[in-house]
């Protein structure tokens, strides 16, 4: 009788537990020219501002796809996914006879393992 209790309240302690999303703040990110693209007739430059150091390559990359397909506007909030995280910040477009450069000041990144950090400022 209490092999068959205990496995039952095992049972439903698996069946009825749930993993709680982590979230944290943090301080200091990377801030830095991420990908110069030149072609004949312009530059863009996509800068990061309070990146991590494990996502900045993926997202520029991925920004200047999305900046290649929408061309948003200055001031627009953006949602990038990454290989390892999706991340969600304000951009800013200046243009400048042919150079264009793209400002991405992180927000939040929703990690891939449930963690979810915003930077400080944003708080």
């Amino acid at each position: 009788m209490f092999k068959i209790l205990s496995l039952c309240l095992l049972i439903s302690q698996f069946a009825f537990s749930q993993q709680a999303i982590a979230t944290t703040t943090y301080i200091n990110g990377h801030n830095g020219m991420e990908l110069i693209v030149t072609s004949k007739s312009n530059t863009i430059v996509i800068s990061t501002f309070n990146s991590k150091m494990e996502l900045k390559d993926d997202i520029a990359e991925k920004l200047y796809a999305i900046f290649k397909e929408t061309k948003f506007k200055t001031g627009d909030e953006i949602c990038v996914a990454g290989n390892d995280a999706k991340v969600t910040g304000k951009c800013f477009v200046t243009r400048k006879g042919d150079l264009t450069a793209v400002n991405f000041y992180y927000d939040k990144i929703e990690w891939s393992s449930g963690l979810v950090e915003f930077h400080k400022d944003r708080l």
